[in-house]
């Protein structure tokens, strides 16, 4: 074993018995397992967040299966780089079954030209595609390949099966049982839960841990909570301002002050900050929000998040983090009405698709004398002239009468 290796790397399963997590798809009783075992594999694309074993899963393939197999990274490799694999794989003397794994990392990076030059010989059966992406496939895959693959759903490893791993790196010896480490299972159960369900962040830092830590005079190496803390990276909410999860955080930010749930609201700002989320998008956000949820049962709202919205422009990060809690903690604490949203989306259908007919000619416009000759303005009645600054009169078209856009709602003041 090459020890100057990263543990993450030596760790990797080499069997599917040795493989930990992801029991929705490679359970004893489920699919994947199934042909994986049988070597009966279709095309796949693995998608699901950094280190929760989609390369791992693709070892695992290829320790077990009979066909050739090849990996290429979607970074640094094109078109040739595919020919080349399809050629290898159509080689007698190379190749008896005529057929290739082709695994592609970070198949998302791959463009339209490159993703196309793979079709004809995923279609052919030649190449057995396996990619694994970060990104929702759905997106950034296309959709051709899609069709003619499985896609898995990997989830991020839950803290129970990351304290596993780690165990096992203690208890191998490919991994650190030479080193006589001394360490607590609370420890390693901290180290599990701060790495936010990524494998490979936690077997970094206790290979770090173990590494820079000098051995005691009792022959071995303790790795307390503080040396543990000093060593894992701290603790980052699996967030990518550019890709699947950052319209899944805004969802759930935007949703939670719609359902009145300040502490929701604040956890998925936090969220989206901690990701490096631009404020100003935020609080676009908020100003949207409040017009369209709380609307007129709050129309204070709107004044709150378009001046919370002008103080993050003026007084930037780290600080507009307080107005940007405050004016979403507003928005998720008020009462809310989407009348106004409703009036307007009715109103814009109607205009879009009907003949809504004239506007009535008394409430036109008669800037010029003339005009009025042929009814512009005629008739019209001046609000301010009556008592209570009010007169009954038409202000819809004749073809729109009697059609209600904006309803009242209970919330409202």
């Amino acid at each position: 074993m090459d020890f100057s290796q990263p543990l993450a790397f030596r760790m990797r399963p080499k069997s599917l018995d040795e493989y930990v997590g992801q029991e929705h798809v490679v359970g004893k009783d489920k699919i994947l397992y199934r042909t994986i075992k049988a070597d009966r594999l279709s095309s796949l694309i693995l998608w699901g967040p950094p280190g929760c074993g989609k390369t791992s899963l693709a070892k695992v393939i290829s320790e077990t299966t009979r066909y050739q197999f090849t990996k290429i990274n979607a970074v640094t490799a094109g078109i040739a780089d595919i020919k080349r694999a399809v050629e290898e794989a159509k080689n007698p003397m190379l190749n008896p079954s005529g057929r290739c794994i082709l695994f592609i990392d970070e198949i998302h990076r791959f463009n339209k030209l490159q993703q196309d030059a793979l079709l004809p010989f995923v279609e052919n059966g030649t190449v057995i595609l396996i990619g694994a992406t970060t990104e929702n496939p759905y997106f950034e895959v296309n959709k051709a390949l899609i069709s003619r693959s499985m896609v898995v759903k990997l989830n991020p490893l839950t803290t129970k099966d990351i304290y596993k791993v780690l165990k096992m790196s203690l208890e191998r010896e490919d991994g650190l049982k030479s080193y006589n480490i001394k360490i607590e299972d609370s420890t390693l159960e901290k180290i599990a839960e701060v790495s936010s369900g990524d494998v490979r962040t936690a077997l970094n830092g206790l290979e770090v841990a173990v590494l820079t830590t000098p051995i005691s005079e009792d022959g071995f190496i303790h790795i307390t909570d503080a040396v543990a803390k000093e060593s894992v990276q701290n603790r980052k909410a699996i967030f990518d301002k550019n890709g699947d999860t950052h319209y899944d955080n805004i969802s759930a930010f935007i949703k939670s002050m719609r359902g009145s749930d300040p502490d929701a609201t604040v956890f998925y700002l936090a969220r989206a900050i901690n990701g490096g989320e631009d404020p100003m998008f935020l609080a676009r956000r908020i100003v949207i929000s409040a017009a369209e949820d709380v609307g007129l049962a709050n129309p204070n709202a709107l004044v709150v998040a378009n001046n919370a919205m002008q103080a993050v422009h003026m007084v930037g990060m780290p600080e507009a983090r307080i107005i940007l809690a405050e004016a979403a903690i507003y928005n998720a604490k008020s009462p809310k009405s989407n009348s106004s949203y409703n009036a307007i989306n009715k109103a814009l259908e109607d205009v879009s698709s009907k003949d809504t007919g004239e506007i009535p000619m008394h409430i036109r416009n008669a800037p010029q004398e003339g005009m009025k000759d042929f009814g512009y303005g005629t008739g019209y009645k001046y609000p301010h002239n009556y008592p209570g600054h009010y007169v009954e009169q038409q202000y819809l078209p004749d073809k729109m009468l009697g059609t209600k856009y904006y309803i009242k709602d209970d919330t409202e003041q």
